[in-house]
């Protein structure tokens, strides 16, 4: 199997390094292109695939191409290599915003087309993916991409229409989960704490409580409940986040998210 990336920056580079690490693929058989020469030379000396600075040259040697560059670019990039993908070739995406019908309108010829949109906890092998795909892929060749994407974590099909949802609860979601760490750790140093300390029980607490969602199948309110004594300290600092508008706030950020995606 032999993969192409149009583009190799952080989100690519994440995935990559997690497809290599977990034996999904080998280095030797991943090729990827950049418009920044640092770029695509970074990518080369951490990761050990071959470069080049020619999309084209990435479409033709790849089974599995990913158009990892911004949605802006995807107009240009697609008329580049429009004419080089083989009708075989299965392409996979990542921009928000792109939908199906207009990356078949786009390409304007019959191809397999996977949306999918990770995000940067790939980078530690904790990603999740949400991955929907045309009527030309086969449900053999959507698991072989599944494959791919979980080499970097988590992968889960579902309907178009949720993948805007996708970009707001989880491809954008880690930017306001390091803003809740470091207001958390921010709290604690004006407590007392080292501020390396800090982060360290901030972001353990986070991931400990992820984890017990998903692990032990708990409602997050029961988990929550679980905490909080009767007058003692955890209901106080619940109730001081419910009067300052914790769930809503974080509910509009959430929209607003889905809103400028749809956008996009």
């Amino acid at each position: 199997m032999k993969l192409g990336f149009i583009g190799c920056g952080n989100m690519a580079a994440a995935m990559i390094g997690g497809i290599i690490d977990n034996g999904i693929c080998g280095a030797e058989d991943i090729i990827a292109s950049d418009v920044f020469e640092p770029t695509r030379k970074n990518a080369e000396e951490q990761l050990k695939i071959r470069i080049s600075a020619d999309n084209k040259e990435v479409t033709a040697n790849a089974d599995i191409l990913f158009l990892a560059v911004k949605p802006q670019y995807y107009e240009a990039v697609i008329g580049e290599i429009r004419d080089v993908v083989k009708d075989n070739q299965i392409i996979v995406t990542i921009a928000p915003g792109k939908t199906l019908s207009w990356l078949s309108e786009t390409f304007n010829k019959p191809l397999k087309i996977v949306r999918c949109m990770p995000n940067t906890p790939a980078l530690v092998g904790e990603g999740i993916t949400g991955v929907c795909h045309n009527d030309r892929v086969t449900k053999d060749e959507l698991e072989l991409v599944c494959m791919v994407l979980r080499g970097f974590g988590k992968a889960e099909v579902l309907s178009e229409n949720l993948m805007d949802v996708v970009v707001a609860v989880s491809g954008s979601s880690p930017a306001y989960v390091f803003m809740f760490i470091e207001a958390m750790a921010d709290a604690a140093v004006a407590d007392g704490m080292p501020r390396a300390q800090a982060y360290r029980f901030a972001a353990q607490a986070v991931y400990g409580s992820a984890k017990m969602v998903l692990e032990t199948g708990k409602h997050p309110g029961e988990l929550k409940d679980m905490v909080c004594s009767p007058g003692g300290t955890t209901i106080e600092a619940v109730r001081v986040l419910e009067k300052n508008g914790l769930r809503s706030t974080v509910i509009e950020a959430m929209k607003a998210c889905t809103k400028k995606a749809k956008g996009l």
